[in-house]
């Protein structure tokens, strides 16, 4: 049993209150997922030729106190990659100006107990251990802005509660996505991806769903047939809520086991699994709040 959270905001007035916004939501879920917690937020994207990684330090010694400056001076000057780094704790948000994959490599040889969350041009990455509450406090969930979230709750059934095992899971760039439920196939699935490349970070099984419908996209797929795909080949139970740049995406297993529950107002669609994380959402009274139906697929753009 899982908690799952989304927010994206229509009315760019209240783009400054997202992190405001959606801490109570995620806090809302601490009984469906106290093990960890993270989130996923979607910002302006960097200027063209720039990228940047979420990375974690929390597995290096004293990760807490991390020194990312000395990171980025190293990276500079090893590799020219007019970077810069924006620190909280054992995270940090590393942008630059030179291939993403180059950077992983470096990050590898430079300290190898680094792991990168996420990448792309607008996804910042923070997940860890802990209730909620302690992961939003630590990182400061409540002053994140932009146009929209995804977070998670986990209460781990069937992998080891680790950081990098908590969601959102990522694969590609500007991919996340979060799972409550759990899949039957998820080694299948791995070995249907491995001839074309796809490398796995960790056991869970909501990372081969990442990656099989980051493939799909990489594919030349819409998001659309992606998930109609993801019908196709994903076996199990499962609400999965997915963010891109520009959409928030929701779809449920043909059972609809996974509960969900989704609120659209003219300012803002929130998703959530139980209403009792939406209840404090400005305007939710007024709200056309509904269960999202089974196998059916829900995106919305920003």
């Amino acid at each position: 049993m899982c908690g799952i959270v989304g927010l994206l905001i229509k009315n760019p007035a209240l783009r400054e209150q997202l992190g405001s916004l959606m801490v109570p939501m995620l806090i809302g879920m601490t009984e469906r997922g106290p093990d960890s917690a993270g989130l996923a937020v979607f910002t302006a994207p960097l200027p063209q030729g720039r990228r940047k990684l979420s990375v974690f330090a929390g597995y290096v010694a004293g990760g807490d106190r991390y020194d990312w400056q000395e990171l980025v001076s190293a990276l500079n000057q090893d590799l020219h990659a007019k970077a810069q780094v924006e620190a909280k704790g054992n995270h940090g948000i590393l942008s630059f100006a030179i291939e993403p994959q180059t950077v992983r490599q470096w990050l590898q040889g430079y300290q190898p107990l680094l792991k990168v969350f996420s990448a792309g041009r607008s996804i910042d990455l923070y997940k860890d251990i802990g209730t909620p509450a302690e992961v939003a406090a630590r990182y400061g969930f409540a002053d994140f802005q932009g146009t929209h979230l995804v977070g998670h709750t986990r209460m781990a059934t069937e992998s080891a509660v680790t950081p990098d095992r908590a969601h959102p899971f990522t694969a590609g760039e500007d991919f996340c996505l979060v799972h409550n439920g759990s899949l039957s196939n998820p080694y299948a699935i791995r070995r249907m991806l491995a001839p074309h490349g796809i490398a796995f970070d960790t056991d869970n099984d909501t990372e081969a769903a990442t990656r099989f419908l980051e493939w799909r996209l990489r594919e030349g797929d819409e998001l659309k047939e992606a998930l109609q795909k993801g019908f196709e080949v994903l076996d199990g139970f499962y609400t999965f809520l997915m963010g891109t740049p520009t959409e928030l995406a929701l779809i449920r297993d043909p059972f609809a086991c996974k509960p969900a529950v989704v609120a659209e107002s003219d300012d803002y669609v929130a998703i959530a699994s139980e209403f009792r994380s939406l209840a404090h959402l400005p305007g939710v009274a007024h709200a056309h709040v509904f269960e999202p139906a089974p196998e059916e697929m829900y995106v919305w753009k920003v």
